[in-house]
């Protein structure tokens, strides 16, 4: 169970970037955010990287890896942010655990691994929960009785629909990510990913112009501490997809969802605590049915 306990490691600095990213992004342009807490996470596992496995012999897919899983994460990541800074966090975060539901498709087509009746049932409660969480939400126009209220409530929430993208894209990229990983190492790969998306975010911080980096530059201490935990957490969830499927180990990550709802409703004031912890929490029951499968 080492892998469980990885991932796991994953979902608790996952959440805790997630609040340290909506806390920088009050003030702070979020190109800019992103831009400098994966600048500052590639070059912090440069050292790391020398000081312990050493530079690795890269696989003859590591190329396409590389290309297709760096490109990818950069519009990834910037829905991310986006919804981060748009809507609240309880409301955003736990419908990225939507992600196995897009894995009973990618990883049978990109890896070759292939869910159980576990994993399928697993993903239903997960969409059950993503239902429950919305159920606060729901458009001005529509009733609070109506059964579709919830689902119109993440269609046209502009964070939801971003987060939802963010699901999909990533239930991509978390197969890719097993592909560079088997083909160079996990440090390895975690550099590799957040170059690129350092450097793919770069352009649009850019366009905001000398004052949004003069701001972040006076928030260095916040935005080394969200790249800290970037990089934490994804190193260990690199070295977990070494050992687990892609579907469980991201199934796992995303009992960060239960961490995020708390965090946003107890040190943001967001609203709808019943709804947004009942549905995270079927969904964390769903991430349990899929990885004691």
């Amino acid at each position: 169970m080492t892998w469980f306990l990885l991932a796991s490691c994953t979902a608790l600095f996952e959440a805790l970037k997630d609040v340290a990213s909506k806390q920088s992004l009050k003030s702070l342009d979020e190109y800019v955010v992103l831009w400098a807490f994966t600048g500052v996470g590639a070059l912090a596992l440069v050292p790391v990287l020398l000081l312990t496995t050493g530079w690795p012999e890269f696989g003859p897919r590591f190329g396409w890896a590389a290309l297709f899983g760096g490109s990818l994460n950069v519009f990834a990541y910037l829905c991310y942010i986006r919804a981060i800074k748009i809507a609240d966090l309880s409301l955003t975060v736990p419908l990225v655990s939507l992600t196995p539901l897009f894995l009973l498709v990618t990883s049978p087509l990109i890896v070759q691994e292939y869910p159980s009746w576990g994993d399928v049932f697993g993903v239903v409660v997960l969409i059950v929960g993503s239902y429950v969480l919305n159920l606060q939400t729901t458009p001005t126009n529509e009733p609070r009785s109506s059964y579709w209220a919830p689902l119109r409530a993440m269609a046209t929430n502009p964070g939801s629909r971003l987060m939802l993208m963010v699901a999909f894209v990533w239930s991509i990229t978390s197969n890719i990510d097993k592909v560079g990983v088997q083909n160079s190492s996990p440090l390895m790969w975690v550099i590799v990913l957040f170059s690129c998306v350092s450097c793919g975010t770069l352009p649009f911080a850019l366009r905001r112009g000398k004052g949004a980096f003069v701001q972040a530059f006076a928030q260095a201490k916040l935005l080394g501490l969200t790249g800290l935990l970037n990089i934490v957490g994804v190193g260990f969830q690199m070295w977990a997809l070494t050992l687990a499927p892609v579907t469980q180990v991201i199934a796992v990550k995303r009992m960060s969802t239960l961490i995020a709802v708390l965090f946003g409703v107890f040190w943001f004031g967001e609203s709808g605590l019943r709804e947004r912890l009942l549905g995270a929490a079927i969904m964390v029951a769903g991430v349990a049915l899929i990885s004691l499968t």
